[in-house]
């Protein structure tokens, strides 16, 4: 064996390719015929146009679907011919790709809805505005009217009137025997209470009254007398009156018949503005078989 020679038992047809160098040539090697020198090999080599190519499925004949891959489509083309650039769409689209925007869409709903509830409301609410617009009245509460008794105010009057008080009143002050009373009928005063007890000397029944400016007044009251006809003494803001008060028996009662004795007389004082007193009393040489029912007073001298 000499250098360089691996001697005549070298397997040069061992290698498939020894055929393609110059020494394998020299040493016989010949091109594989039975497909590259490997056993079972299916020998590739074809003249051209001789490869024979499967039948080609004609567009529109049905194809049997072929499985695909999970999260995958498959959509059935038409085969292309060998070489031929794919014209029509993509055999395979992904599936996986997300889907429609649920979280936007809920969103969405949401806000529909506020909406919807919202017109509603608003319509509701102008509901009545139209209605009132259209002449139908809507129906107002009313307030009902207590009828307990309200505590009077006798020192002063609402504006653009002046006092007046039941003779029982706190605002009238009783003395010398003076008291109330209920027991004839008739009275206007609140429960039918009027002031008895002014038939005996030094009684009296003193009015706390406000005006809103000086001037002349005339002071009104309201006083049952029987039989004869009876006059007392006026005081106005402590100086007395120039004339008694006539008290005369205008519905000629008869004695003692005080529920059919009821009438109403008055005098002229001048008062001042802000708070005055009048005074009726019984005093010396007077005659005071009087009840005394109600007192007020108007601006002015006047009859009624």
């Amino acid at each position: 064996m000499t250098p360089g020679d691996n001697g005549a038992s070298t397997p040069e047809e061992d290698d498939p390719f020894g055929y393609l160098y110059a020494d394998g040539q020299a040493r016989g090697a010949q091109p594989p015929s039975g497909g590259y020198g490997y056993p079972n090999a299916v020998s590739r080599v074809r003249a051209v146009g001789e490869r024979q190519y499967p039948q080609q499925q004609t567009y529109g004949q049905q194809v049997p679907p072929q499985q695909a891959a999970y999260g995958q489509q498959t959509v059935q083309t038409p085969q292309a011919a060998p070489g031929a650039v794919p014209t029509g769409s993509r055999v395979q689209q992904n599936a996986g790709r997300r889907g429609p925007n649920t979280k936007g869409l809920l969103i969405g709903a949401i806000a529909v809805v506020a909406v919807v509830v919202i017109g509603i409301s608003v319509a509701m609410f102008n509901g009545d505005s139209g209605d009132d617009a259209g002449g139908a009245a809507s129906p107002s509460p009313t307030q009902s009217k207590s009828t307990a008794p309200h505590p009077k105010t006798t020192a002063s009057a609402p504006p653009g009137e002046l006092p007046k008080a039941d003779a029982a009143d706190s605002s009238v002050q009783l003395a010398g025997g003076a008291a109330p009373a209920s027991d004839v009928k008739g009275a206007e005063a609140a429960g039918g209470t009027y002031v008895g007890g002014l038939n005996q000397a030094g009684a009296s029944a003193t009015w706390s009254v406000s005006v809103p400016e000086e001037g002349a007044y005339t002071f009104f009251m309201r006083y049952s007398v029987t039989g004869e006809d009876q006059s007392m003494t006026i005081t106005v803001n402590g100086k007395e009156y120039g004339s008694k008060a006539d008290l005369q028996n205008y519905r000629h009662a008869a004695a003692n018949d005080f529920e059919n004795g009821w009438a109403t007389t008055f005098v002229y004082p001048d008062l001042k503005k802000g708070a005055n007193t009048i005074s009726v009393s019984c005093q010396a040489g007077d005659k005071c078989n009087v009840l005394l029912d109600q007192l007020w007073v108007k601006k002015g001298h006047v009859t009624r």
